[in-house]
């Protein structure tokens, strides 16, 4: 997500190479009480003992109530510097096209040096909570709330327009690892890297406590319906994120992720507690990344369970940070990407042919854990594009190397970006120069196209009677949904959207089940001037999104394609032991099966589960478990699309191998493009199939295998003492299997009969775990 007009232009680390995998945490069941649960959506996490009021927010059948005429989302990013008191144009509350969109999120505010949410000091200055705008029609304060600026003006239209929800959106790309104090200096505090990762890589619980109820605090405050987290990025990929991060985050790779879960969970309990509290759901969700290379260090994005939804960033998948020439946000993959291309993805065998830097393919990606409804795909109302560019076809899939790159991108070798009048919404670098990124707002795109130079270029900097040179001529291609201008005398290409791309995307929305799109930023849509001649500011692209969506079916609203088992047992599979950054591949984390239960499961014993058609059918083990895949919803490249959603995996317990309640046994799982947390688990036990209730599925009934009854209280282990079942001398143990011997857990290395822990030696089969 851009983040603001300082840091627009500033090189996302984006669509880089290969991918990465997995880390899942399907948990123990829990027994939910009617009523409210009857509308928790499907696999959404449940604070447990808290009456979450879910029916506030969602239907009987878990899906968001937005109004009669919005059955998909329209989320707009509402930014919180398009004041006008700079001399450029402003974008006020007033101008959001509230009838069209279902929800607003407001940026950015950020972390702050005690680590509590904040938009900063409240004063006349402030534009979140202080500014006044006389004169300006529309953009009258609303005498009842104690408070003015944007969040008064949000909260005056939003009294018209009660079906329309608030969240505060806390981070983006210059404020994830620090803030812009009130005299605009940004300030390298840490921000999420430091709040929720101490230095060492442990999880910094205190700072998330202390973030979590101020986020509490501050939707009360100001009347917000949620929070949305925009962290970039927890990831484990090194130089990850804005460059001036890099001296903070890159020391704490290895905990990111984890303390990333846990902000999460945290965020959501709390959340949910005080939604308890005052008769009302509050809504989590985040801005994810598309890019393949950033999923890859961040396992298999376990944080979904804990959100109402996903907001894809599906654009800045091609830009000035790399040579190669391609779309901001294609639909899909044409099988030409010459990024892709470069890195041999075509070519590889264990890719599939799958091209991984397309919407499509994110979608798919958090597909494979979630239902379509809980996901949306973003949309942006900005251009990114470059100058100078050699070879492709009207540029496309061209080059475009640049000499030097922008101060402060810590990059060495970057695309050649456009500037000056392809570049109207610039940054500038940490030397106060132009940084080259071909950013412009849609509607001076489509005057560009009509070849009209904008009576606001003035405040943009630009003269008086500025002309264009050369032609933009608007070229189109349709396998990759993706329009773009092409100057052929300057050589330079600007990525767009426009009515045609924007509504294939919003007719695949509808197609899929999905729950909607977002769009970054609203003040970027555009509508025509006939008065003026020209593009200006509008609602377009929105209101082409409102059409499309208001007549469609309801959105999906199941994590399964297929009917499960409506009874589950209390079985957790954990996804973990991922290698960090660019060691992570080939991916084969570590699966851990825990038997919660209290009944042994036999060897033999089988598993079926699904994961993502993001990555291709050839998942395996090295463990002898027998993983294979038994059926693919999609094979082959992904020209044009993946034509369904899931691969189904089946695994079984070794023959040999039991697994005696609290007993874990772990295989190594082996898959090479990145998928979400695996989803819709099954288990045969005596001949009769459960849910795994770590899948947290609509309507399921934690029991015990055989009985059919809900598993009784049991007591829960004193502190130290020991969990896992003793050690018995006849017993066969796996690898992995873990047993509790003279006050100490041990973990068996390999397979083992008779040889006692605590016998073996350093290199022996068992591994001493510690005290109990």
């Amino acid at each position: 997500m851009l983040s603001s007009p300082r840091a627009r232009a500033s090189l996302l680390a984006s669509g880089a190479a290969v991918a990465g995998l997995l880390l899942s945490s399907l948990s123990g069941g829990v027994s939910y009480a009617a009523d409210n649960e009857t509308c928790r959506p499907d696999g959404l996490y449940k604070t447990p003992g808290v009456d979450v009021p879910y029916c506030s927010v969602y239907d009987a059948e878990g899906r968001e109530k937005m109004g009669a005429d919005h059955q998909r989302r329209v989320i707009g990013y509402f930014t919180g510097w398009r004041t006008g008191k700079d001399g450029s144009p402003a974008y006020l509350a007033n101008n959001i096209p509230w009838d069209k969109v279902t929800h607003i999120n407001y940026a950015f505010a950020h972390v702050d040096a005690g680590n509590r949410v904040s938009v900063g000091t409240d004063g006349p200055n402030n534009a979140a909570t202080g500014m006044t705008w006389p004169g300006v029609a529309g953009a009258e304060m609303d005498p009842a709330l104690p408070y003015k600026g944007h969040f008064n003006l949000l909260n005056k239209f939003k009294k018209q327009h009660p079906d329309v929800k608030t969240l505060i959106s806390v981070g983006g790309w210059a404020e994830t690892g620090g803030y812009f104090d009130d005299s605009g200096k940004r300030v390298a505090s840490g921000g999420f890297y430091s709040m929720a990762t101490n230095a060492d890589g442990s999880v910094n619980q205190a700072g998330i406590n202390t973030f979590a109820d101020s986020a509490v605090d501050f939707v009360r405050k100001y009347g917000f319906n949620g929070v949305d987290i925009d962290y970039e990025y927890p990831t484990t990929m090194k130089d990850a994120g804005n460059p001036l991060d890099w001296s903070i985050s890159n020391g704490r790779r290895a905990g990111l992720v984890q303390g990333y879960s846990v902000l999460m969970k945290t965020l959501r309990e709390k959340l949910d507690r005080a939604g308890a509290t005052d008769g009302r759901h509050y809504l989590l969700t985040v801005a994810a990344p598309s890019s393949g290379y950033l999923l890859r260090g961040m396992e298999t994005y376990q944080q979904q369970k804990y959100l109402d939804y996903v907001n894809i960033m599906s654009y800045d998948l091609h830009g000035a940070w790399n040579e190669y020439v391609g779309p901001n946000a294609s639909l899909f993959d044409d099988g030409k990407d010459a990024e892709l291309a470069a890195a041999n993805v075509y070519g590889s065998q264990q890719y599939g042919g799958i091209g991984y830097l397309n919407t499509d393919w994110a979608y798919h990606y958090f597909r494979g854990s979630m239902p379509a409804g809980r996901i949306n795909v973003g949309l942006p109302y900005y251009t990114r594009g470059f100058k100078n560019v050699q070879g492709g076809t009207d540029g496309l899939w061209g080059r475009a190397a640049a000499t030097s790159c922008p101060a402060g991108s810590g990059l060495t070798k970057c695309g050649d970006g456009a500037v000056g009048i392809d570049n109207l919404w610039h940054d500038k670098d940490d030397n106060g120069k132009e940084s080259p990124a071909g950013s412009n707002p849609m509607w001076h795109a489509k005057n560009l196209e009509k070849g009209v130079v904008g009576d606001y270029v003035t405040k943009y900097g630009f003269p008086a009677g500025t002309k264009l040179t050369g032609t933009y001529a608007r070229k189109y291609d349709s396998t990759l949904v993706a329009p773009w201008l092409w100057n052929a005398e300057k050589k330079v290409f600007l990525s767009t959207e426009d009515e045609q791309s924007v509504a294939r995307k919003a007719d695949y929305v509808v197609d899929k089940g999905i729950g909607g799109t977002m769009v970054w930023e609203l003040a970027g849509d555009y509508a025509w001037n006939a008065a003026k001649g020209q593009y200006e500011p509008g609602s377009t692209l929105t209101s082409l999104m409102y059409d499309k969506f208001k007549a469609a079916a309801p959105y999906g609203a199941k994590v399964s394609n297929k009917a499960l088992p409506a009874k589950a047992v209390d079985i957790g599979v954990q996804f973990g032991e991922f290698k960090l950054g660019d060691s992570n591949y080939p991916i084969t984390p570590k699966v851990k099966i825990t038997n919660n239960t209290k009944t042994t499961l036999p060897g033999g014993t089988e598993f079926q589960f699904d994961y993502a058609t993001s990555a291709p059918g050839n998942a395996s083990d090295q463990s002898g478990f027998g993983t294979k895949v038994i059926s693919s919803d999609h094979t082959g490249s992904n020209v044009g699309g993946l034509k369904g959603d899931f691969h189904r995996v089946s695994l079984k317990l070794p023959a040999w191998q039991t697994l005696a309640p609290g007993a874990s046994v772990e295989l190594s799982f082996n898959y090479y493009l990145p998928v979400s947390t695996p989803s819709n688990w099954t288990v045969n036990i005596a001949g009769t199939t459960y849910a795994l209730a770590g899948d947290l599925a609509r309507g399921t009934t934690v029991v015990e295998p055989g009985t059919g009854s809900s598993p009784g209280p049991s007591d829960p282990p004193s502190p130290g003492a020991c969990t896992a079942p003793a050690w018995n001398a006849t017993a066969a143990y796996g690898g992995g299997t873990t047993v509790s011997h003279k006050s100490h857990t041990w973990k068996a290395k390999w397979w083992t009969q008779g040889a006692e822990p605590g016998t073996t030696g350093e290199w022996g089969v068992w591994q001493d775990l510690g005290a109990c």
